[in-house]
């Protein structure tokens, strides 16, 4: 009895052992893939350039590092990390009291991001050094994340916080916390594109290859780094539209025979010489010995392979040969329609654009029920909200219409689009230049000849050489010190010339300028006159003359007497530079 209990417990202690196994292997592989980005809500130091030498400046204006270096950059601009570079390329790293840090590494250099549309260029967390020729990776406080192993370190296109090493001729992936996401085994390496809205590329995957005899052989690695595609194929590509976080629809080739899986369930097996996706109808345009058909993305195939061309067209696959065209519907029963229809869907249900191309293509707008709203007599239409059309005329002038074919905005303009993130509509005219905005409901608000527009969070700015007006994202105008509630100061135009008030409307700037912009969130404004711009401070103290002739079109922003320049992808400095 007591044998039996002594062999019961042990085997309650090996599961207990392999529970807690297990427990730790999901925690170590599944949490160890975890990493967050560090974000950056105000920046305090700038890059400053005088002539060929670089330095730093904080957001005071103050110079911080003297202009003395080849190069500076500052990966984290919250952060008094400065990365100077000398002859050679050669680096140090300074702080804010001009203080050499890391000292004990070699050759520290910031991560650049790659493909990655921002201001912030690199990874804010992390760096990387050099030894014995190979790369580690350091934290910003100089703490050893891995040991310098690495033939190459850089930013993995797309995925911020992942980076792509390199490691005996091979690439694998790590993240900034020095966990390895992908093996390090591959030839190539790439992200498959996939982009989710607010979440980037977070879902995406990642393809990788192998060179053999015969050349590249590809296979596939979800965003969870588990392989789901062996690496046997000539080519794979994922059809990124196609909005899934969960499943990956890969095209993929074979024997030079293509096929589609979802991760790694075949769905159209490898036999066909080409295919293609229709995003408006979530088809798959098929060929099989030159000859087309059409697949749904669950497989099946709905219209057969046996036409020489299929063209979709809105709601209707036109599939030709030499007998005609026969016409079917996105579910492929075929559709008694007229060859010379095609029928658009709407992101409102109530309408349908109707192309009619019997005679010269015209549009038109039909109900649900197929009931004709609109006559075909416009060269374009498209939905634009509510019960509101946008129609071409026939010398390719744009304007708005109603579901009553009344014309709210006059057909006449070059151009005619919703503001980026609001509900208002602008218009231009390029002969007289002039643009106009209107509200949701159409109303005109706003006409404006040489205007610029500038689209910020909860507002626009319209502004020319003589006036400037703001509106919130309904339309509605509204006040400069609406829009720029932190500020004391703003603009204010008096005898067709620029000042500042207070709050309460009492004059602290005269009105001795051409022209101005309001404060930025660094307390600065620049101020133009007979053609050349200065800059003052929050108190409304004239810091620098109005010395600069600057060709931008876009209004200078300053940083004390210094203003930023642009270049490259996203990159900027500042300078005092007079040219």
């Amino acid at each position: 009895m007591k044998r039996k209990f002594i062999i019961r417990n042990i085997i309650i202690a090996i599961l207990l052992i392999a529970i807690v196994v297990g427990v730790s292997y999901y925690f170590i592989v599944k949490n160890g893939r975890k990493y967050e980005i560090e974000k950056v809500e105000n920046y305090n130091y700038f890059v400053l350039k005088q002539g060929d030498l670089t330095g730093v400046i904080d957001k005071e204006g103050n110079t911080v590092i003297n202009t003395k270096y080849e190069d500076v950059k500052i990966p984290n601009p919250e952060k008094d990390l400065f990365v100077c570079y000398t002859s050679g390329n050669n680096t140090t790293v300074l702080n804010k009291n001009n203080e050499e840090i890391m000292k004990e590494y070699q050759n520290v250099e910031p991560i650049r991001l790659q493909s990655i549309a921002s201001d912030l260029m690199y990874e804010k967390s992390v760096l990387k050094y050099k030894e014995n020729d190979k790369f580690g990776l350091i934290d910003f406080t100089g703490k050893k994340i891995t040991k310098a192993i690495y033939d190459e370190i850089e930013g993995l296109p797309y995925k911020e916080g992942e980076l792509l090493v390199k490691q005996n001729e091979k690439y694998g992936v790590i993240n900034i916390k020095g966990n390895k996401l992908i093996n390090i085994e591959y030839d190539k390496l790439e992200v498959d594109g996939y982009y989710a809205g607010e979440d980037g590329y977070k879902f995406s995957g990642y393809i990788v290859s192998n060179k053999t005899g015969e050349g590249y052989r590809y296979g596939y690695i979800n965003n969870d780094g588990k392989q789901v595609l062996k690496i046997e194929y000539n080519q794979i590509s994922r059809i990124t539209q196609i909005d899934d976080n969960e499943n990956a629809y890969l095209i993929n080739a074979k024997n030079g025979q293509y096929g589609l899986t979802i991760n790694d369930k075949q769905v159209l097996n490898n036999e066909y010489q080409s295919i293609s996706y229709d995003e408006a109808n979530k088809l798959l345009v098929i060929e099989k010995s030159k000859k087309y058909g059409v697949a749904n993305l669950d497989g099946n195939v709905i219209v057969p392979t046996k036409f020489d061309q299929i063209d979709i067209t809105g709601i209707y696959l036109y599939a030709k040969n030499s007998q005609g065209t026969v016409i079917y519907n996105n579910n492929g029963t075929e559709a008694n329609i007229d060859t010379n229809i095609a029928i658009l869907n709407t992101s409102n249900e109530k309408y349908r654009i109707r192309i009619n191309n019997e005679n010269g293509t015209k549009y038109g707008v039909i109900g649900k029920d197929g009931k004709q709203i609109i006559d075909e007599k416009y060269n374009y239409i498209e939905y634009l909200y509510d019960n509101y059309f946008i129609v071409s005329d026939a010398k390719s002038k744009l304007g708005v219409i109603d579901d009553k074919d009344n014309i709210k905005i006059a057909i006449e303009n070059d151009s005619l689009q919703r503001v980026q993130n609001t509900d208002i509509i602008q218009t231009v005219t390029t002969l007289d230049k002039t643009t106009k905005l209107y509200s949701k409901d159409i109303n005109l608000i706003c006409e404006m000849k040489n205007a610029n527009i500038t689209a910020e969070k909860d507002y626009i700015a319209i502004s020319n050489e003589t006036e400037k007006k703001f509106f919130n994202k309904n339309g509605q105008e509204v006040e400069n010190k609406e829009v720029y509630k932190e500020n004391e100061l703003f603009s204010k135009k008096e005898n067709d010339k620029w000042g500042f008030v207070n709050k309460e409307g009492k004059t602290i700037v005269d009105p001795i300028y051409d022209k101005v912009t309001e404060f930025n969130k660094y307390g600065f404004a620049a101020v133009l006159k007979d053609g050349k711009w200065g800059a003052i401070n929050k108190d409304g103290k004239q810091i620098t003359d109005t010395i600069y002739k600057l060709n931008d079109n876009q209004e200078p922003f300053f940083i004390g007497k210094y203003y930023q320049v642009k270049y490259g992808f996203g990159e900027s400095y500042f300078t005092d530079n007079n040219e």
